[in-house]
């Protein structure tokens, strides 16, 4: 017999025993470890990722069949088989978790070898599994001229990092780039990766300390990698810490590492959380002179952090002083303050900003007053709300279809069905698009009552912008997020 004809041979048994193995394995009527137990298979390798290559749309089973492998004697997974294995979990509907899977295939690696995944392997799946999935990253880049910097073994190696990071398994991370960092040389986003895992574990003390060979190896931090350790400071009280990192930002940081808003905007509210009003206003000064000026988020997460600290007059202050140093605040800086002050229903709080409004002559926009009167129906008090409705007949200020919406679904929500009732005629009269989902509620509380005027009215008036198949698919849609939160609770 020929070579040639004795690999046929081989690869005919292989095949017969593939589809035997196969076979029992889709059978669904029977338990398939107990069955592949009975078929006492020899296994090997060819084999195992001939099974593997079958089952490739079926991650689940192939996952089944793979740890099954695993534990029979005389036989152990090759790097060719785990890299089929991460290769199925990862090209499925299901690669959105393949982080997560691919750190367990690494535990199991690990826990199979009793000791650690060995570093050959390891480096043979990254090559291999990243040749495949980042060939169509390295055609775009020739096709358009484009030179790619990494290589897809840093790149993969990054990957595996960042999903045991996001899995808060820091340590192992780290000690994976202990044994890696000669074999695979790292890059900024290497010591990125880790430094927000040690961030994210809140431990910035570790962080810092890869932060610190990161610059010695000649990568330079950019202001995201920065704010990540004062945030993290500041969320562990570690207040005086942040500080100091703040202040090397501003006085030895790079171009690109500088303070932005943001940066400001955390320190401020911190230093307001801690009671260090003096440095926290010096902070405000130093940011409106360094012309880093807060955009809209930036202000509402100001206001936000001081209200929440309960320092409300000096959210006030920081308005004041944003306007004497030239920068007043406008009607969308009010909403941001508004926002916080309805949110938290401080209904005294929220009244008085809105008299500075008037007195200042920042004219309140609809805006404005959909939020007062959102934040009087949640305390349970109609008649406030009432009082917006009609001061914005005062102010010349019309009700949106939001001011409609928000009206109606509190007056019936507080018995007052004979008044929502009238809205509803009104929003008729006036042509008005409700949103589906406030005129599908509308509707459900008029079935309640047995209003069935109203109802005809309503959804002859809605008709002109829904259809029947619309009303379908927001039935199904809202049946949809019901189950899911319901599997959702269980879990």
């Amino acid at each position: 017999m020929t070579a040639s004809q004795e690999f046929d041979t081989r690869v005919d048994v292989r095949d017969s025993y593939a589809d035997k193995v196969y076979a029992t394995i889709m059978d669904s009527s029977i338990d398939m470890e107990k069955a592949l137990n009975q078929l006492r298979l020899e296994l090997t390798t060819d084999l195992v990722v001939e099974i593997l290559r079958r089952l490739h749309l079926e991650e689940k089973i192939a996952f089944r069949f793979f740890m099954w492998a695993g534990r029979q004697q005389n036989y152990a997974h090759e790097p060719c088989a785990y890299n089929e294995m991460i290769d199925i979990l990862s090209s499925t509907k299901y690669k959105v978790k393949q982080f997560r899977i691919v750190r367990d295939i690494l535990d199991y690696m690990k826990r199979s070898n009793k000791n650690v995944v060995p570093v050959e392997i390891l480096v043979t799946i990254l090559r291999n599994y990243t040749q495949k999935y980042l060939t169509h990253v390295q055609k775009f880049a020739k096709k358009k001229k484009i030179r790619v910097k990494t290589q897809p073994e840093i790149n993969a190696f990054n990957l595996l990092l960042d999903a045991l990071c996001k899995c808060c398994l820091v340590e192992d991370a780290e000690a994976m780039f202990k044994r890696m960092k000669n074999m695979v040389k790292p890059d900024a986003n290497t010591y990125n990766i880790l430094f927000f895992g040690w961030c994210r574990v809140k431990n910035p003390t570790k962080g810092m300390k890869v932060l610190e060979e990161m610059i010695q190896l000649g990568h330079t931090p950019d202001n995201f990698t920065y704010i990540a350790a004062i945030d993290t400071y500041c969320r562990i009280g570690m207040v005086t810490e942040a500080a100091k990192l703040f202040e090397f930002m501003r006085t030895q940081g790079s171009t690109i590492s500088a303070p932005t808003a943001k940066t400001y905007a955390i320190m401020i509210i911190a230093l307001a959380q801690n009671n260090k009003m003096d440095e926290c206003f010096k902070l405000v000064e130093d940011m409106i002179s360094s012309g880093c000026l807060p955009d809209v988020s930036t202000y509402e997460e100001l206001i936000e952090g001081m209200c929440l600290a309960g320092k409300i007059d000096e959210a006030y202050r920081f308005l004041l002083e944003m306007g004497n140093k030239g920068y007043p605040p406008d009607i969308v800086t009010y909403n941001c303050f508004l926002k916080v002050l309805c949110e938290n229903k401080m209904s005294d709080e929220a009244l008085r900003l809105y008299g500075i409004m008037i007195e200042v002559g920042c004219l309140p926009s609809v805006q404005t007053y959909n939020m007062l009167i959102s934040m009087f129906f949640e305390m349970g008090d109609p008649d406030g709300a009432f009082e917006t409705w009609h001061e914005m007949y005062k102010r010349d200020c019309p009700q949106d279809v939001d001011t409609y919406s928000v009206m109606i679904d509190g007056l019936f929500r507080c018995n007052k069905v004979e008044d929502a009732c009238l809205l509803i005629e009104d929003v008729a009269n006036k042509g008005m698009k409700l949103p589906y989902k406030m005129f599908d509620s509308f509707l459900m509380q008029l079935s309640a009552i047995g209003d069935l005027r109203a109802i005809h009215k309503l959804s002859e008036h809605m008709r002109r912008f829904y259809n029947p198949s619309m009303a379908r698919r927001f039935a199904l849609n809202e049946k949809r997020k019901s189950m899911s939160f319901r599997g959702s609770k269980k879990l």
